[in-house]
């Protein structure tokens, strides 16, 4: 089976994790600083706080933004439900807007329509690894007052315009196993706002910066110097698997592009996508799962029911109707693309994604 997924974890992680073991501290300590300033300086930003989860970094982003009960916060319905629960865990209340056919990004051209008195943020989601319109959705910010919180929980390295995701707002980054770079589990948050990172650091220690003393609501969300060893040797990495990430998903597009039946992924003029997934689209989407499945080919739906349509957010009175978030989770189907697939692996995939539209 060729794997959707498949992190690479050599000898480099293994030994990081030793000498930290080996050290007695093994908590959040000094590894976590470092792994904060590099990854600081990678993003292009002047602060980074390092938590447990990529769901924990866009929780505690907007509760550093001070977002809560009687806001609402602007984003997709197409992305993993982290994107719209880390807004309700503040209290807030997630307004979605239909994404575009090309990216799957949320579209901008919706944005202002629904913006109303009681928006306090949009967020963007980078998803598989594609950057959003970021210049536009600045604009809009700018012209109502409103936080840019960006989910680049996919797109680490992603680049709009010159410029890394991440750094044009706060961005919130994931660590989980099957992303472009892993801590085992963690999360990132990124700003140039010195306040924000202040808050952000007593948010996942208790609502403390000095011990037994809490100034404010906080939680458990810090990150362990075993998985900021694992990051420090993934960030060395990151680059060389995007890198091939961007060969594998170069070489699946030339081999798929004369195929009527398939859209590959477009990537727009400007930006340079990480490709945390490779997601075509066909009519056929479930019927080719089985296909490329019963051929030994690993494959994946994100998303297969978009958020406004999941049982948690129908309860709660969710009836948009959003018609190209709905289509995509009818027609998205996610190729193996990870540094770990062979040009061998490559040329299968493309014969057995041909041959299941044939």
């Amino acid at each position: 089976m060729i794997p959707i997924a498949k992190p690479d974890i050599g000898d480099e992680e293994k030994e990081a994790v030793i000498q930290v073991l080996s050290s007695g501290m093994i908590a959040e300590g000094k590894r976590v600083a470092e792994f904060e300033s590099i990854f600081a300086e990678y993003s292009g930003v002047e602060h980074c706080v390092a938590v447990n989860s990529g769901t924990a970094a866009l929780h505690a982003a907007m509760l550093s933004h001070g977002i809560g009960k009687g806001d609402e916060v602007i984003t997709t319905s197409f992305s993993f439900i982290a994107t719209a629960n880390s807004i309700m865990y503040t209290g807030a209340k997630p307004v979605f807007v239909d994404i575009e056919t090309e990216t799957f990004n949320i579209d901008t051209d919706l944005i202002e329509n629904s913006i109303t008195k009681n928006t306090k943020a949009l967020m963007p989601v980078h998803l598989y690894g594609h950057p959003a319109e970021m210049k536009a959705i600045n604009d809009i910010a700018e012209d109502h007052n409103l936080v840019v919180i960006e989910d680049a929980c996919q797109a680490h390295g992603a680049i709009y315009h010159g410029k890394k995701v991440g750094s044009f707002g706060t961005g919130a980054f994931s660590f989980y196993p099957t992303k472009n770079m892993t801590t085992g589990e963690g999360g990132m948050i990124t700003t140039n706002d010195e306040e924000v990172a202040r808050k952000a650091r007593m948010i996942r220690a208790h609502g403390s910066q000095q011990r037994y003393l809490h100034e404010m609501m906080g939680y458990n969300l810090r990150m362990t110097d075993i998985a900021a060893a694992i990051g420090l040797v993934q960030l060395d990495k990151v680059d060389g698997y995007n890198a091939a990430r961007r060969k594998n998903a170069a070489m699946l597009s030339e081999g798929l592009k004369d195929i009527s039946e398939i859209k590959v992924p477009a990537v727009r003029d400007g930006c340079e996508h990480m490709f945390h997934q490779y997601t075509i689209r066909v009519d056929n989407r479930d019927e080719m799962v089985t296909k490329l499945n019963q051929q030994g080919i690993g494959t994946g739906v994100y998303y297969p029911i978009p958020i406004h349509k999941q049982p948690l957010y129908v309860e709660l009175s969710y009836k948009d109707y959003l018609p190209e978030c709905e289509k995509a989770a009818k027609e998205a189907i996610s190729l193996p693309v990870h540094p770990g697939v062979s040009e061998e692996d490559i040329n299968k995939i493309i014969e057995a994604v041909i041959s299941g539209v044939e």
